[in-house]
């Protein structure tokens, strides 16, 4: 979302996750479904891995 300059309501209508799901999934202590990551990564085009965050490597 960041790396494509979108705002949550753009990743919405493109994913068909509500706003708040996507809004809640932004949160670091949030648990996503594992079905709502695979709409979010398929709507964006991109890996499911691709969107988490991690220091590790």
């Amino acid at each position: 979302m960041y790396q494509k300059n979108m705002s949550i309501r753009q990743v919405s209508l493109l994913t068909g996750v509500s706003k708040s799901s996507v809004q809640e999934c932004m949160n670091e202590n949030s648990n996503p479904k594992i079905q709502t990551l695979e709409k979010l990564a398929q709507g964006l085009k991109c890996h499911i891995t691709d969107l988490f965050e991690s220091p590790v490597k």
